[in-house]
C-alpha cells in the first residue's frame, strides 16, 4: 500500500493549484470521478469529463482514468472515501494562501505607478469598496472562474463571420444605445457579494439581455425582468455543469449549455426579495468589510456558503411557479476571434467572457484597462456589452459584478484585439430558445 501510494504522489505531486476557484474544481472533480470509479464504473464511459466539443476537457479526468485501479486498491486496503483518496493523489486539501492574506488590496505604490505614466490608457483610484481588504480575500470572494486551459470547458465554436459582414461592422457598438428599451437591463450592475459566484453572473446576466433583446417589439412590450443569478448560482452544479461549485467557482461556458436543458427562471438582486413581480432574488446581500452605506452589511471573515437549490420560487407573492418561469437558451457556443465576437455582439447582444484578475485589475478607475503591474490573483467572468476607441486604443466595454461603487460605475474598458489578460480567448454566448 506504502509503494502505490508513494508513486501516485511523485505523479501528482504539482496538482496543488494557485488559483483558488481552480483550487476547489480540482478536488470537486477528482472526488466526483473516484466515486464513479468506487461505484464500478469505468472512466472511459464517464460522460461527465465530456465539454460540448466532445472533448475532455479536465486533466484531473485524464490521471484518474490512467490510476483507476489503483484508486480502487487504496480504498478496498485502506477504506478511504473519495475526498480522503483525492487528498492522498494531492487533488483535495486546505487551502493555504499565506502571503496574500497579509497584502492589502489598497496599494498606493499601485496607484502611482498606473497615473504616473505617461504612457498609460487609464486611471486607477483606492478602491473605496475594498478598503481593508486582503488579496487573499479577493481570491476566496470575488474571483471563481476557471481560467487554467488544463481545465476549461468549451462549446462549439460558432462559425465565423465572413469579410462582408466584418466590413459592415460599426466602429463603435453598445447595446445599451443599440437596444434602448433593454437599457435597465443590458445596462445593471449586479453585486455578487461575497461568493465567487461571478461565472454564474457573468452567464445569466448575458442570457438576461439576450431575452430582453430578442423580445423587443414596443417600449410597451419588451422583456423587463432580471433573471435568477441565484439560480444559476446553485444548481448548475457538478457532473450536470462542468463540475461547477457554486460560490466556490465555476464554467460559465457550462452554465450557458446548462441554459439549454434546466433553463433559468427570474430573479434579480437582493433588495428585490419579498417582491411579487419576481421568483427568485439572490440571496447574499451586498457587504463592505468598512461599512461606510447604511445598505451594505459588514462581509463574512469568508466566503457565503453557496445557497440551497430550490425548486420554488423564493418570493411566495409571484404569480407563477418555479417552472413556469423558466426561460431557455437555443443552441449555446463559443466564441473564438475579435471578428467573432463582434459580430455576435452586433447581431445578439452581450456575450460572457473570462478573463485573469491581477492585482492591479482592482483599482481600475477610468480608461482602457491594460495590465500593467502586480500578480495574478485568479480567473472571473463578465459581461461584454460593447466596445469602441478611446483616444486611439481599441476596448471592449464590459459590466462587472462588483456592484456600482466599483471602477467606472460598474463598467470598466480594456483592452481590444491582444487577447488582454485571456479575455479574447473564452468568450461565450447563446441565443433564447424561440
Amino acid at each position: 500500500m506504502k509503494s502505490i501510494l508513494a508513486a501516485l504522489l511523485a505523479v501528482t505531486q504539482a496538482n496543488v493549484h494557485e488559483y483558488w476557484a481552480e483550487h476547489n474544481y480540482l478536488c470537486n472533480v477528482c472526488e466526483n470521478s473516484v466515486q464513479f470509479v468506487i461505484a464500478g464504473g469505468d472512466m472511459d464511459d464517464f460522460q461527465a469529463c465530456t465539454d460540448g466539443q466532445d472533448r475532455e476537457f479536465s486533466t484531473v479526468c485524464t490521471k484518474i482514468r490512467a490510476q483507476q485501479q489503483e484508486v480502487l486498491t487504496m480504498q478496498a486496503e485502506s477504506g478511504m472515501n473519495s475526498y480522503q483518496i483525492c487528498e492522498q493523489l494531492n487533488f483535495c486539501g486546505d487551502w493555504e494562501d499565506d502571503d496574500l492574506d497579509k497584502s492589502w488590496v489598497w496599494d498606493q505604490q499601485i496607484i502611482n505607478t498606473i497615473n504616473n505614466d505617461p504612457s498609460s490608457t487609464w486611471k486607477a483610484a483606492l478602491p473605496k469598496q475594498f478598503e481593508g481588504w486582503t488579496l487573499g480575500a479577493i481570491r476566496k470572494t470575488k474571483l471563481g472562474t476557471i481560467v487554467d486551459p488544463d481545465h476549461k470547458y468549451k462549446l462549439p465554436y460558432k462559425q465565423e463571420p465572413t469579410d462582408a459582414e466584418v466590413r459592415a461592422l460599426p466602429t463603435d457598438f453598445s447595446t445599451i444605445d443599440e437596444w434602448p428599451y433593454c437599457a435597465s437591463i443590458t445596462g445593471h450592475i449586479r453585486d455578487q457579494s461575497s461568493c465567487g459566484s461571478c461565472w454564474a453572473f457573468g452567464s445569466t446576466e448575458a442570457f438576461n439581455d439576450r431575452l430582453c433583446i430578442s423580445n423587443v417589439t414596443s417600449s410597451t412590450d419588451t422583456f423587463l425582468q432580471l433573471m435568477s443569478t441565484e439560480d444559476t448560482n446553485s444548481c448548475c452544479s457538478g457532473a450536470s455543469c462542468g463540475f461547477s461549485n457554486g460560490c466556490n467557482g465555476g464554467q460559465p461556458t457550462a452554465a450557458w449549455q446548462w441554459f439549454e436543458s434546466a433553463g433559468c427562471p427570474s430573479g434579480g438582486d437582493y433588495s428585490d426579495e419579498g417582491k411579487t413581480d419576481t421568483c427568485e432574488p439572490y440571496s447574499l446581500p451586498p457587504c463592505a468589510h468598512h461599512v461606510t452605506n447604511a445598505s451594505y452589511t459588514p462581509c463574512p471573515t469568508s466566503e457565503y456558503h453557496t445557497p440551497k437549490c430550490v425548486s420554488e420560487c423564493t418570493n411566495k407573492g409571484y404569480s407563477k411557479t418555479w417552472k413556469d418561469d423558466k426561460h431557455y437558451a437555443g443552441k449555446a457556443y463559443s466564441l473564438r476571434s475579435v471578428n467573432s465576437i463582434m459580430q455576435d455582439l452586433v447581431e445578439y447582444g452581450s456575450v460572457t467572457a473570462a478573463f485573469t484578475v491581477y492585482q492591479d485589475f482592482l483599482s481600475y478607475k477610468s480608461g482602457v484597462y491594460v495590465h500593467k503591474t502586480g500578480s495574478a490573483l485568479g480567473g472571473h467572468a463578465i459581461k461584454i456589452i460593447g466596445y469602441g476607441t478611446e483616444n486611439g486604443v481599441d476596448y471592449w466595454l464590459c459590466n462587472n459584478s462588483w456592484n456600482d461603487t466599483w471602477g467606472d460605475n460598474g463598467f470598466f474598458k480594456i483592452k481590444k484585439g491582444v487577447n488582454e489578460c485571456g479575455i479574447e480567448s473564452d468568450v461565450s454566448s447563446g441565443n433564447p430558445k424561440s
